[in-house]
């Protein structure tokens, strides 16, 4: 192992929170339950479960026993652990690295959505209107310049400066504090949720299979956007997770870890769904109305609620502790990679960090409204849509391709040194058998994923 210098995080508990705090977030929350509802709910569901063990498991072992190993990012991991020739490795690593950056510049701004709603929930008329009005707050809400950059900038400067405050002190402190909320406010929603007098037709349409349904929408579709939400609602494939292995010890085999968090990853989602199918049935919302379930249907529900002023809020501020968990371990990731390559001291990186994100969070949050006549994917696209196809199709699945290959290439880490690496500890170890299925299977499902992907943003029809 290579003699590096390390913080480390305080306890195991800190560990699996952090891991899982980056992976849980807006995808968990606001992406899964109308992806549910729009592929015809439990077997999407199980089929999002059975992906999340096929594909999400094995590339996490792989990521967290890079960190683990190099006591590095994955930028720092492919100039200490490759045998040979580490710039041609470093190159890739950095792209996928800078993938980090990319997903902050607009998941900020979607943070501040979040933050915004929570405020309106206290403090504005929000509560008091009708399906309609919602609907104009959010046209509203996203119009405003001076909106989406503060609450853009509140985002940033907090994320920063938890960062900033130490690893210990500040991003695994706050990460508890954060999951710990996120946990307590999802459960009171849940147990709300599932005494509304429509409840048990949502449960129904969620837990109960619903084959008509995937019928209509036909198997192959539904198996494809399971393996998708299944692959990226884990952050996979940029270093995020890469970071949080480098700062934990070799107590715990990597398989066991990985199950725990993935564990809490299906749990925050599943239990979204909880809150939100038995919401939008009692209220006949469409559970298929896409994205703006969250920001248009669910509020509509709320405001339909004895108190709505106190249920809107708890959501929302379930929504932002979920993004918070997410913007925190990326900024980790990023700070980290400051402190290793460029050897900036924790605070100067987290200064630099929250400067130079907040510029280039700029064209997202002015995208739709100062710079609403910028279409860069064509049609009603906007900026936040760019910067999501970037991240999403192109540097997520790469970057896991780049893994698998780094840890199973010879002339990089090799598959011996990553299967010690993994087995080290107490726990679940990955069988001799497991090489083929994770450098044969895993890049034939990720190439896959990248090629249905690529023909259904260009050539839908």
């Amino acid at each position: 192992m290579p003699d590096i210098k390390r913080e480390s995080l305080g306890s195991r508990l800190g560990f699996i929170l952090l891991t899982a705090g980056c992976a849980i977030g807006l995808g968990n929350i606001w992406r899964f339950p109308y992806v549910t509802g729009k592929y015809g709910g439990a077997c999407f569901v199980a089929f999002y479960i059975f992906f999340l063990v096929a594909m999400g498991l094995p590339l996490m072992v792989m990521e967290l026993a890079i960190g683990r190993a190099s006591k590095r990012t994955l930028y720092g991991a492919a100039k200490v652990l490759t045998h040979s020739r580490p710039e041609s490795w470093q190159i890739p690593a950095g792209v996928f690295c800078a993938g980090c950056a990319v997903l902050m510049i607009f998941y900020t701004t979607v943070t501040g959505w979040m933050l915004c709603y929570t405020f309106d929930y206290l403090f504005s008329g929000l509560p008091a209107l009708d399906t309609e009005g919602i609907g104009k707050h959010f046209g509203a809400v996203v119009a405003s310049p001076w909106k989406n950059v503060f609450f853009m900038c509140i985002t940033v400067a907090a994320g920063s400066a938890i960062c900033g405050a130490g690893l210990k002190n500040g991003v695994e402190r706050v990460t508890k504090i954060l999951m710990g909320g996120l946990f307590i406010l999802l459960l009171v929603l849940c147990c709300r949720a599932l005494f509304l007098p429509g409840a048990k037709e949502g449960l129904k349409f969620y837990l109960l299979p619903n084959m008509e349904a995937v019928h209509e929408t036909g198997l192959s579709e539904v198996v494809v956007a399971a393996m998708g939400q299944a692959f990226f609602t884990l952050s996979l494939g940029v270093g995020a997770i890469t970071i949080c292995g480098s700062y934990i010890g070799h107590e715990h085999s990597l398989m066991k870890e990985s199950l725990i968090i993935i564990s809490l990853d299906t749990a925050v989602a599943v239990l979204a769904g909880i809150v939100t199918f038995p919401a939008c049935k009692s209220y006949g919302i469409d559970v298929t109305s896409g994205p703006g379930l969250v920001f248009v249907s669910l509020p509509d529900v709320f405001n339909h609620m004895a108190w709505p002023r106190l249920w809107g809020a708890f959501f929302f501020l379930f929504m932002s502790a979920a993004a918070f968990t997410t913007v925190v371990a990326v900024f980790e990731n990023l700070i980290a990679l400051m402190i290793d390559e460029l050897h900036y001291s924790r605070r100067k990186a987290a200064i630099v960090n929250m400067v130079v994100i907040f510029i280039f969070s700029l064209p997202c949050a002015l995208g739709f409204n100062l710079l609403s006549g910028i279409h860069p994917l064509g049609g009603e696209s906007t900026i936040l849509d760019l910067e999501d196809y970037i991240v999403s199709d192109i540097l997520l699945p790469l970057g896991s391709f780049f893994i698998v290959i780094f840890c199973g290439a010879s002339a990089a880490w090799g598959w011996r040194n990553f299967f010690a690496e993994a087995n080290t500890g107490k726990g679940m170890k990955l069988p001799l058998w497991s090489r083929w299925y994770l450098f044969t299977v895993i890049p034939f499902l990720i190439f896959a994923l990248i090629a249905i992907g690529t023909v259904k943003r260009w050539w839908p029809d």
